[in-house]
C-alpha cells in the first residue's frame, strides 16, 4: 500500500513591498533594500519549519521596462542581502507577463498557477499554507486554494482589499503571528 507523500506547509511571499521596499518597476540591483525586519521574518518562517517561497508579478519585463537579465540581477541582490542575514527561500516563482502585451496567463497573480507549481515542485499543501503581501493581488489566491492571508500595511498598504479586511503590519509582525499559530497547533 502506498503511502500518500507528506505535503509541507509554506508562507507564500510577495516581493515588493515585503521583502524588499517598494520601488515600483525595478531594474537595477543598486535599488534593492530589505524592508525593516523581513530578513530576520524570512528566518524565522524557515526555522519554524515551512517553506518559504517567494511568487511575484514581474510585468515590466513584458512591458520592456527592464529586461529578463535585469530582474536576475534584481533577484540575485535580494538573495545576497538575505543570505547575508542567514535568511533563504526555498525557491521563487514569477511571472513576466502582462494581459495587455502577452495576452492572459494562468501565473499572474491573483491566479493561482504560480502557486500550483510551487506545490508541485515542493510538495506543499496550498490549504494549509500562508499568503503574505502588500496587495489584495498578493493574498486573493486564498478564495480559491485556500489558506491563510497576511495583507501588510507595508508598500501598497493592502491595495485592492475588501473593505474592513485586516491589515498586518509588516512581515515581521506576519512572520510573528504564524508562528504563533503554528506553536499554538503543537502543545
Amino acid at each position: 500500500m502506498d503511502k500518500e507523500p507528506i505535503m509541507r506547509r509554506a508562507a507564500f511571499l510577495d516581493r515588493d513591498g515585503t521583502i524588499i521596499e517598494e520601488r515600483g518597476d525595478l531594474g537595477d540591483p543598486d535599488g534593492v533594500a530589505l524592508m525593516p525586519g523581513a530578513a530576520d521574518a524570512v528566518r524565522k518562517l524557515k526555522d519554524a519549519g515551512l517553506a518559504v517561497v517567494l511568487v511575484t508579478n514581474q510585468s515590466g519585463i513584458a512591458r520592456g521596462v527592464f529586461t529578463q537579465q535585469q530582474f536576475e540581477e534584481v533577484q540575485e541582490r535580494m538573495l545576497e542581502l538575505l543570505g547575508a542575514a542567514d535568511a533563504h527561500l526555498d525557491d521563487v516563482f514569477y511571472c513576466p507577463h502582462h494581459p495587455d502585451v502577452t495576452g492572459p496567463c494562468d501565473c499572474r497573480k491573483p491566479a493561482a498557477g504560480m502557486y500550483r507549481r510551487a506545490a508541485e515542485r515542493l510538495s506543499i499543501d496550498l490549504a494549509r499554507s500562508f499568503y503574505v503581501g502588500d496587495r489584495w493581488r498578493d493574498v486573493a489566491v486564498t478564495e480559491e486554494v485556500g489558506g491563510t492571508p497576511f495583507l501588510l500595511a507595508t508598500g501598497a498598504g493592502g491595495q485592492g482589499a475588501p473593505d474592513g479586511f485586516e491589515r498586518t503590519r509588516d512581515l515581521a509582525e506576519a512572520a510573528d503571528r504564524i508562528v504563533a499559530g503554528l506553536d499554538g497547533q503543537r502543545r
